[in-house]
């Protein structure tokens, strides 16, 4: 289980948060340039990110990956403050890449991907969790709020 995880981190989050806007950015300028703003939010995000890839793997016994999903309800850790806390960690990537680079365009593609996060959560991974975990995602999700507020 472990290498799916590392796979399935590689596969999803490295990415759409790392790979594609590394390469939009480097791609504008020639340099990293130094903005300190952007160094903390970076930090933050991984940190929240690499958090909760271990919550899935240790108290959910699964990965992020929607073929390998944990196979229990995950409401440790950064969950106990967010239904959706990996999404969380990839929006301050997003972002601090975007500051970063001082890139239109990869604020535009930060907004599409939260976007398409908001969609898929209400659409996709809510009703499936409501399935798979029955009262204990209701009573879950009565607590944790689905972002940060």
């Amino acid at each position: 289980m472990f290498w799916r995880a590392i796979i399935a981190f590689l596969a999803l989050p490295g990415v759409v948060a790392f790979a594609i806007p590394l390469a939009i950015g480097l791609n504008q300028r020639h340099s990293i340039p130094l903005r300190p703003l952007s160094w903390p939010i970076l930090v933050a995000g991984v940190s929240v990110l690499a958090w909760c890839v271990i919550e899935f793997y240790i108290a959910g016994r699964g990965t992020l990956a929607p073929w390998a999903p944990p196979n229990r309800l995950v409401s440790s850790g950064p969950y106990r403050f967010s239904r959706n806390p990996m999404y969380v960690g990839v929006a301050l990537i997003l972002i601090s890449w975007a500051v970063l680079f001082s890139s239109l365009i990869l604020t535009v593609y930060a907004a599409i991907v939260l976007l398409a996060f908001h969609i898929r959560v209400i659409a996709g991974e809510e009703p499936s969790l409501a399935r798979t975990f029955g009262a204990d995602w209701q009573s879950y999700r009565t607590r944790v709020p689905r972002w940060l507020f």
